[in-house]
């Protein structure tokens, strides 16, 4: 009897913390609509919002079991939102293209077949099963992979700290589930044993998700949609937004001068993999008064970016000077601190518009004693006179 009451008292917390995850998805999703907000961050943050919605509910004590054949393998799906979602809040570079909407497809078209396919071929499907949850750990890799990648460049304190507890926390899940998968466990079915640390795990993931969405200051998040789910580096604007002081604490301007003479004058950007902690240890400081400084002090989110800038005007600098027409674009790329052509090229037409090859052919043209225009013009004059 004792066992049947904590049963039941264990069912009815689990569909609480259900309900409420659902709730402040749910909200996440409205604000992010409200705002109309329609950038890459703001969309894979609704669909990962979406998604947690569905799963808090399908996989839900007394969900109907009618409903599995097509519930399971949208749930199979999901990993490859945290994917994507995880690409464009971590790599500045992410552009979200029609191949990764045909990967989630795929995974949701397998899915099906698996769950049709169960009845007649079990052994098959069984296998097939146990690759998609290949599919769904190599995801959740790739995920805490590019988080480890770009965590340390990451100059806002408060979102670092938020990004790795939700990412830690999905990534469990998935991991969970994938396991589940390869043992034929069947832990996502509605109602099945351990639905319980589902339903807290989810809820906590939704508590950390509002916290970023609601709990920052509306300076941050004016250009995000959400600041937790859509945190990447979406506009000069969102940048310069967070200037806004957190915690009281003020930059210090004796430091920002410091940092500005070792930029522009000892060009200290041109250092092979100048990383945070070096440059605070060259102030001796704090690194975390050093990211403070530059995100609030100087508007950057990100330290990569931040030596951009140097480095990308040091590079126009020599493309535009006639006496360096000879020399190689790789070259001039790796004096100025980048450490190969391609993050080069991408960094520059980011900023220019243009690939260095065409900044430079303008820029010579327009520094030309006699440019081919004011030929043209002379030669006409002398025809007609």
């Amino acid at each position: 009897m004792a066992q049947g009451v904590t049963a039941m008292g264990l069912t009815a917390v689990d569909l609480g913390l259900r309900g409420a995850v659902s709730g402040v998805f749910l909200l996440i999703i409205i604000v992010a609509l409200l705002r109309r907000a329609t950038d890459q961050h703001t969309l894979l943050g609704m669909a990962m919002s979406a998604g947690g919605v569905f799963y808090a509910i399908t996989t839900a004590p007394y969900f109907p079991k009618a409903f599995w054949w097509w519930v399971l393998p949208i749930l199979s799906a999901q990993p490859a939102v945290f994917w994507l979602w995880a690409r464009a809040a971590f790599d500045d570079d992410f552009v979200l293209k029609r191949w990764h909407g045909a990967v989630w497809l795929a995974m949701v078209a397998f899915g099906f077949a698996l769950t049709l396919g169960w009845a007649n071929w079990p052994a098959l499907a069984g296998a097939g099963g146990r690759v998609l949850s290949l599919v769904t750990l190599g995801l959740a890799v790739a995920a805490a992979v590019q988080t480890v990648k770009t965590w340390r460049v990451d100059l806002v304190a408060q979102r670092r700290r938020l990004r790795l507890a939700m990412l830690a926390i999905n990534v469990g899940l998935i991991a969970v589930v994938a396991g589940a998968g390869f043992a034929a466990i069947p832990v996502v079915v509605p109602g099945g044993a351990g639905s319980f640390p589902t339903a807290f795990c989810l809820f906590v993931v939704a508590m950390l998700a509002g916290v970023g969405t609601f709990g920052m200051p509306t300076a941050v998040t004016a250009n995000d949609a959400t600041a937790a789910i859509a945190p990447g580096d979406i506009s000069p604007q969102a940048r310069r937004a967070d200037r806004a002081t957190t915690g009281g604490v003020a930059v210090d301007p004796l430091l920002l001068r410091r940092l500005d003479h070792v930029m522009t004058v000892e060009r200290v950007y041109r250092q092979e993999g100048l990383a945070i902690g070096a440059l605070a240890a060259r102030f001796d400081v704090p690194e975390y008064r050093l990211r403070q400084a530059i995100n609030e002090g100087l508007g950057y989110r990100n330290f990569n970016a931040f030596l951009n800038r140097y480095r990308i005007e040091d590079a126009k600098t020599a493309l535009s000077d006639p006496a360096q027409r000879e020399v190689p674009v790789l070259t001039i790329a790796m004096d100025a601190g980048f450490q190969s052509i391609g993050p080069f090229n991408r960094a520059f037409k980011a900023e220019t518009g243009m690939t260095p090859s065409e900044f430079r052919r303008d820029a010579l043209v327009q520094t030309a004693p006699g440019s081919a225009r004011d030929q043209e013009i002379g030669q006409w004059r002398r025809d007609i006179g």
